[in-house]
């Protein structure tokens, strides 16, 4: 992902967790990123989980904000 993608994104999460108590729906904030950056991005939001997941090259984050694991990924 490019350099101002990754802030965008971060900027993003950080806005999502100080608005939300709830991770689905901080996930849910985050995935305005569809509007933004044309469709698709799942994104998933927790403290515990694994992923196996395909998305397009260069289109990828993973990244912590305090104890919470955000993964932004571009897909389709």
């Amino acid at each position: 992902m490019s350099e101002e993608m990754q802030q965008d994104s971060v900027e993003c999460a950080t806005q999502a967790l100080e608005k939300y108590n709830i991770e689905k729906d901080v996930a849910a904030h985050i995935k305005e990123f569809d509007k933004k950056y044309n469709p698709t991005w799942p994104c998933i939001v927790g403290r515990n989980f694994s992923s196996y997941a395909t998305g397009e090259t260069k289109y990828f984050t993973y990244f912590y904000l305090g104890q919470v694991t955000i993964l932004l990924f571009k897909s389709g």
